[in-house]
């Protein structure tokens, strides 16, 4: 499949893994003990959160961090963690475009956008480079079914000024709104490992975007007795985007 620039974008077949729906966690289905080991069977790359909602996750390469709600950074192994939702896949870039201009977020969002030739596919998102600042938020460990939208409400939000880092996550079809955050979805990590969260807002200064094609997206849903027992028919979707701001 050509994009905009005439370039073959056609992605190997690594789909997107969901190992739960978001609508469990927006509904504050926080503890869902999905081993680390098992979702990294599926993916090299991707975000989520941990376990009674304790932070923040990013895994770049294969290794996972976790971001806690004081923004302290830490490397995670495969038996120390679980999780009630993250979503990867083996990163696999079919595309490169680099940005030399200091842009706001929404310029920044937009120029994003125009890489991604059609809004109803997946995209995994790798953007690496330098940021005049960056707006983030991580959470702190909670009780079950406190909703999203209400932990969101006492987040804590952190600004790096002058960062280098990497920006990871995905866009997702606006219809799938109950299995993935829809849009842009995206976690920052600093180049040195040391602070980062779920991204808010940034000015990028000189960055370099990686774009993965992904047409084929795996769900796995969770056998435990909250979701099994759990009435999902309650339109969850506000509560998401208001979470996400």
């Amino acid at each position: 499949m050509p994009d905009a620039k005439g370039r073959d974008v056609t992605s190997k077949a690594n789909p997107v893994y969901l190992c739960a729906p978001v609508n469990a966690l927006v509904e504050g289905i926080y503890r869902e003990k999905i081993p680390l080991a098992k979702i990294k069977q599926h993916g090299d790359f991707g975000l989520g959160t941990f376990d009674s909602l304790d932070g923040e996750m990013v895994m770049l390469d294969g290794r996972v961090y976790q971001i806690a709600g004081d923004g302290q950074v830490r490397e995670v192994r495969e038996a120390e963690a679980a999780t009630p939702f993250a979503c990867v896949t083996f990163y696999s870039p079919v595309s490169h475009d680099e940005l030399d201009d200091e842009l706001s977020y929404a310029a920044f969002q937009d120029w994003i956008l125009q890489l991604l030739p059609s809004p109803n596919l997946f995209y995994a998102l790798r953007i690496e480079g330098t940021f005049a600042d960056v707006r983030v938020r991580s959470v702190s460990r909670q009780d079950n079914y406190l909703p999203l939208v209400e932990v969101a409400k006492h987040q804590a939000e952190f600004t790096f000024v002058k960062a280098e880092g990497t920006l990871a996550g995905f866009f997702a079809p606006a219809f799938l709104e109950s299995l993935s955050v829809p849009g842009l979805h995206l976690h920052f990590l600093s180049g040195d490992r040391r602070q980062g969260g779920h991204l808010l807002e940034c000015r990028p200064l000189h960055v370099c975007a990686g774009v993965q094609f992904i047409s084929t997206l795996e769900l796995g849903l969770p056998m435990s007795l909250d979701y099994l027992t759990w009435d999902f028919r309650r339109d969850t979707g506000a509560d998401l985007d208001e979470a996400e701001r």
